[in-house]
């Protein structure tokens, strides 16, 4: 789904009603409508590629867990590459399969021989570098201390699939952006009134 289309403009003004109008009154049920409404915006998409975002949540939402409770450095680094390998391992593969598998077929081409190989076409998940590198700054914050793991999986699904900036950025860094999921928001008529102004600038510009 993209910000400047038909679809968002209807999905937008449904969200902003039920998050601040129906839901207001429980945080967890607030975040728990974050994270089906992320998730119904990606999978506008690809519904396919969805699953993606969820196995990289629950890994690192564990191995958070699993860090916050081990002392010996030589698990916790485990933990840490854990992480990282699944993470990048999924990143590396979508984002690099095809190009070096035809720049391989090239290469033997070039030298007169030739290999009848079947590309994949895999196609590149949209936002996949964004949610990867943001599940990692969790772990590795965790790893260094500098964060408290979370053990609300809801507030971490929130975090991970947040879909204003799941698809275009930034990249925020938990121990920024993952707080915010735990405490109570209040509704600001200045503030809405400032977000509609910067959405429809937005869209002029865009």
């Amino acid at each position: 789904m993209l910000f400047n289309s038909f679809d968002f403009a209807v999905f937008l003004p449904i969200f902003f009603i039920l998050y601040w109008f129906a839901t207001n009154k429980n945080l967890k049920l607030q975040n728990f409508l974050i994270v089906i409404a992320s998730y119904v915006f990606y999978s506008w998409w690809d519904w396919r590629f969805l699953s993606l975002i969820i196995f990289s949540t629950v890994v690192d939402y564990s191995v958070g867990l699993k860090l916050n409770n081990e002392e010996h450095q030589f698990k916790r680094k485990t933990l840490l590459w854990t992480s990282i390998l699944v993470n990048l391992g999924f990143l590396g593969f979508f984002k690099y399969y095809n190009f070096f598998l035809d720049n391989f077929i090239t290469a033997f081409t070039f030298f007169g021989t030739e290999i009848n190989a079947n590309s994949l076409n895999i196609i590149l998940p949209v936002g996949i570098s964004f949610y990867t590198f943001q599940t990692l700054s969790y772990t590795i914050d965790v790893y260094k201390r500098k964060l408290e793991p979370t053990k609300d999986f809801i507030a971490f699904s929130a975090f991970v699939s947040f879909f204003p900036q799941l698809v275009a950025g930034p990249i925020e860094r938990a121990t920024n952006l993952l707080p915010q999921f735990a405490k109570k928001r209040t509704f600001d008529y200045n503030q809405a009134v400032d977000g509609m102004r910067q959405i429809l600038w937005g869209l002029f510009k865009k």
